[in-house]
């Protein structure tokens, strides 16, 4: 059982909603059985110099306040360290939390924290850079690359679905190449997953994708038109049977992964890649406090 001494808390506090969180947060932090040490970042380039500025300190834990992107983005610091990692939902989607079954609510995601119940996991890379949750190719790079920051802001995972319907429109199917050489497997596909963890956009839709499960899975929605897509979304968020139809799936500690024409890559919501490149899972590399799994039924 992990003990905790003492921990930082830091909130990406960019927005007047992300302050108004900050000072929630802190005075929740107050009740914990340990003293937190509270930095609001306004300016997101000051995020990593302000992690690192919190771990030279040594807590045993990093609560981390923000989105998957925030959140995906910084995890890399906690690579080797050995302090815990503490998420607080405050993005649109929160994948990461919802694949944790972290609560979305701020007294919610504290109350994990203080129960003290903590899950090793593993952390996917694509060409040695960490990720929290999962990365896409196909329309979600497209959206990221342009959705406006005031309409995600202000309108939330609505907004977000609006901006998404629009771009659909203007991406096309594209060829998935997954392995190398003789083996390589060519697929036509409208979408591609890239997965720790079993959600995306906040619904579940990679089913076999878990943060412990020493693997990486890369899930192919597959078709030459991109009606194939909304039908897989479709099927996904009503938990129907038929989605396992819309999908071919590839697991693995180390999967090369490349397309035709070369595309951009979202890692949990921020593009950071461009195909081709190697998707590999470093297993069981970090703690995060978050409520014990579920059983399988």
């Amino acid at each position: 059982m992990r003990t905790i001494r003492s921990a930082a808390l830091i909130v990406n506090a960019k927005s007047r909603k992300g302050r108004k969180l900050f000072r929630r947060a802190r005075e929740l932090a107050k009740r914990l059985d340990f003293p937190v040490k509270a930095y609001a970042v306004r300016k997101p380039t000051m995020l990593d110099a302000t992690v690192r500025r919190a771990l030279d300190e040594n807590p045993d834990l990093l609560i981390l306040g923000g989105g998957d992107g925030t959140i995906s983005g910084l995890v890399d610091h906690l690579v080797g360290h050995g302090a815990a990692l503490g998420v607080l939902p405050l993005g649109t989607a929160n994948s990461f939390a919802r694949t944790l079954g972290i609560p979305l609510d701020l007294e919610g995601a504290m109350d994990v924290i203080r129960t003290g119940h903590f899950r090793r996991i593993d952390l996917g890379r694509i060409d040695g850079d960490y990720f929290a949750n999962c990365a896409a190719i196909g329309i979600s790079p497209l959206i990221a690359e342009t959705v406006p920051h005031g309409l995600k802001a202000w309108l939330g995972r609505f907004g977000y679905l609006l901006w998404a319907s629009w771009q659909f429109f203007h991406f096309k199917p594209f060829t998935l190449i997954v392995g190398e050489g003789a083996d390589a497997k060519r697929l036509k596909v409208v979408e591609v997953r890239i997965a720790n963890g079993g959600h995306h956009g906040g619904t579940e839709l990679v089913d076999d994708a878990r943060p412990d499960s020493g693997e990486i899975v890369v899930q192919a929605v597959t078709g030459h038109v991109k009606r194939h897509l909304i039908w897989n979304w479709f099927t996904s968020f009503f938990r129907l049977e038929a989605r396992k139809e819309t999908v071919e799936s590839f697991a693995g500690q180390r999967l090369h992964i490349a397309t035709e024409p070369p595309l951009a890559i979202s890692i949990d919501g921020e593009v950071l890649a461009k195909t081709p490149v190697t998707a590999t899972i470093a297993a069981g590399i970090i703690e995060v406090a978050a409520p014990p799994p579920r059983s399988a039924p």
